[in-house]
């Protein structure tokens, strides 16, 4: 077995959104990823505080030039209900015009209480090097 550097300083390892509490639908800042030189990451979803009986909903954008953003999402995180963490492969190989990235989520609450959804969560962004990704490929096709 041997050790891949993972976290070289050449490669994107950011926030997409910095840890935050929030009540309703929102944004996060856009993310330059021209510079990346590959372009498959891995987005991390952590969940740290919740009340009960919400759900959020955190999505995926890209746009060519930071300011005009698609209309529709690159790739979606499953709902979430709880705390905790959930990893996300993004692949920009097949949007070769995407040059940021930014996250949006929308909040709902139901049942007994205040109406008023609140979670505390962050969204880390991490470029994937080729190697490791062939090597987790590798992994996945023998475990299958």
């Amino acid at each position: 077995m041997f050790l891949l550097c993972y976290n070289s300083p050449d490669m994107i390892d950011t926030l997409l959104v910095p840890k935050t509490v929030v009540n309703a639908k929102g944004d996060g800042p856009s993310v330059d990823v021209s510079a990346a030189g590959h372009r498959v990451f891995l987005l991390t979803l952590q969940i740290t505080n919740i009340i009960e009986q919400e759900s959020l909903d955190v999505s995926i954008y890209s746009s060519a030039d930071g300011a005009t953003w698609g209309p529709k999402p690159i790739a979606s995180f499953p709902q979430k209900f709880y705390r905790g963490q959930q990893p996300l492969l993004l692949d920009l190989m097949q949007h070769a015009d995407a040059k940021f990235v930014r996250a949006h989520w929308e909040t709902n609450r139901w049942g007994r209480g205040t109406e008023i959804p609140m979670f505390e969560f962050q969204l880390m962004i991490k470029e994937v090097p080729p190697d490791v990704l062939r090597e987790a490929t590798a992994e996945a096709k023998a475990m299958a």
